[in-house]
């Protein structure tokens, strides 16, 4: 039998990430053949591993969901935050966000048990494209397009490239591979103006489409191998 670190494990069993695994770890929370867990442990399917007392079980079936996410929702696993986006989805089982979507903005956002797909996903130099609609608070030059497409000073640091194109006066399109906080608003803060509605509408080949807001939907056996494949986990996942 193959053992695998404590922190894979949990992402094995489609519980957490590894940087969640490796914070509850320090935090003396799990536990190993009750023994309390330290980083870079190794277990094996034999093993017995407890959080906070409770067996993790093994994996369950893996969910990939798409979710048309509100302006207002909070994209936090925190069951304490008024408006977190799992009582918002209300999924039956245990699924967290593959990222992250500003409280003010709406549109897609992936969710899963799988945390081997969240890590692949998250780590920039994949340079998945996101896609998303912008509405801004006064007409822009093609000037403008041009400035966001060749990257923003932005917190002392310059944004990638990208891409946009242009959808009226005053809305337009634009597609990322990086992620920082608040990108958009702040890029277009830099060049004097202001984001009035931003929609996420597409995470790689997932669309949003006409998904209502506030509803979602699972991946159609397309998407779902489409993404294995894409985060280079298809032959791992076709061994497991």
């Amino acid at each position: 039998m193959t053992a695998v670190r404590i922190n894979k494990y949990f992402t094995e069993q489609g519980f957490c990430s590894r940087r969640a695994a490796d914070r509850m770890i320090e935090e003396g929370r799990v536990r190993i053949n009750g023994r309390v867990a330290v980083l870079g442990d190794q277990v094996t399917d034999e093993d017995v591993v407890t959080l906070d007392g409770r067996v993790v079980k093994s994996r369950p079936h893996a969910v990939y969901l798409a979710y048309h996410k509100p302006v207002g929702v909070t994209c936090t696993t925190e069951l304490h935050v008024t408006g977190n986006i799992l009582h918002a989805v209300g999924y039956p089982e245990r699924i967290f966000p593959i990222g992250r979507l500003d409280k003010d903005s709406s549109g897609l956002i992936l969710l899963t048990n799988d945390g081997d797909i969240v890590n692949r996903i998250l780590r920039a130099e994949f340079g998945h494209e996101r896609e998303y609609m912008a509405t801004l608070d006064r007409s822009y030059s093609p000037t403008f397009l041009r400035c966001m497409e060749q990257g923003v000073l932005v917190q002392g640091e310059k944004t990638r490239p990208c891409r946009t194109a242009k959808v009226d006066a005053i809305t337009f399109r634009i597609m990322l591979t990086e992620g920082r906080n608040r990108q958009i608003r702040r890029m277009c803060s830099a060049l004097g103006y202001r984001v009035v509605r931003l929609v996420r509408v597409r995470i790689m080949h997932i669309r949003l489409g006409d998904l209502p807001v506030g509803k979602w939907r699972e991946f159609t056996p397309k998407e779902q191998g489409k993404l294995i494949a894409a985060v280079g986990l298809a032959e791992e996942k076709a061994a497991s």
